[in-house]
């Protein structure tokens, strides 16, 4: 049988993260608000599918489109899908599954149909408009932060920003963890000062230079982020960018990495 978009362990996850609502006017109360857990299955499904809004089937009973595109940009706003990727992270911890010996980090592509916000010429697609999508794994290929930025910024300018952008991580006992030990990225994010900034956060680059020959054998342990980026590109609106708004799109890839999170907590 087919896994449900949302399922009850995922649900109780997100379900107290969510903002409370206000109690409906006693008099001239409008209609009556559609159940935020059927609105996240639309949601679910939207970022599988990669539909436009608009075509949500409505036998899913998830309401319209609209109801579900507002709800997931209040949620957005409130910072559930941070929170709850930091809660998944955190259970990972717990649970000995997260791997900081190592971190992995590379970037992807998503080609963004009439443009919109932090979008830009991509250079590997004949300067189409489309996003980027910076990834940072642990050794496992479990994702720590992920950005959004426009196509044509450079991966090495976003390295450091990618790394002070995992939460803080519970789970055991004393100070919250965020630092890895080592990180290993391609010879995109070759620079002197990535890695001088690395080593004063405590981790040691392993990165090939610029004009060094192919063959450095990073690719070895750099294979768990590449696994990690057909992951998100298996959620069909982070492959194909349709939305304009960039809080939308940051909106969906933070809903995604936690998703994939969740798929170690409970494989």
């Amino acid at each position: 049988m087919a896994k449900p978009l949302l399922d009850d362990g995922l649900w109780e996850r997100i379900r107290p993260l969510l903002p409370e609502r206000g109690p409906r006017r006693f008099r001239y109360p409008g209609r009556k608000r559609i159940d935020d857990r059927k609105v996240l299955t639309g949601i679910l499904f939207v970022l599988k599918t990669g539909i436009p809004w608009e075509e949500l089937p409505c036998e899913l009973g998830c309401g319209c489109g609209m109801t579900c595109l507002n709800r997931l940009k209040d949620w957005h706003e409130a910072g559930v899908w941070h929170r709850l990727h930091q809660l998944l992270l955190s259970e990972l911890r717990g649970a000995g599954e997260l791997d900081w010996s190592r971190a992995t980090a590379d970037a992807s592509f998503a080609r963004a149909l009439g443009g919109g916000e932090k979008t830009g010429p991509n250079p590997t697609d004949r300067r189409k408009p489309g996003s980027k999508h910076h990834i940072l794994t642990d050794a496992n290929g479990i994702p720590l932060a992920t950005q959004l930025t426009a196509a044509n910024v450079n991966e090495t300018t976003q390295l450091v920003s990618l790394v002070d952008a995992v939460p803080p991580v519970g789970g055991k006992p004393g100070h919250p963890r965020r630092r890895p030990e080592s990180l290993y990225a391609d010879r995109a994010y070759d620079a002197k000062s990535n890695r001088r900034r690395l080593r004063d956060r405590g981790i040691e680059p392993f990165i090939p230079k610029q004009r060094a020959p192919h063959g450095s054998g990073l690719g070895v342990v750099r294979w768990v982020v590449e696994r990690t980026v057909s992951w998100l590109h298996g959620f069909r609106k982070l492959r194909l960018r349709t939305d304009w708004r960039s809080e939308i799109q940051e909106a969906f890839l933070t809903l995604a990495t936690a998703v994939i999170c969740y798929r170690f907590v409970d494989p």
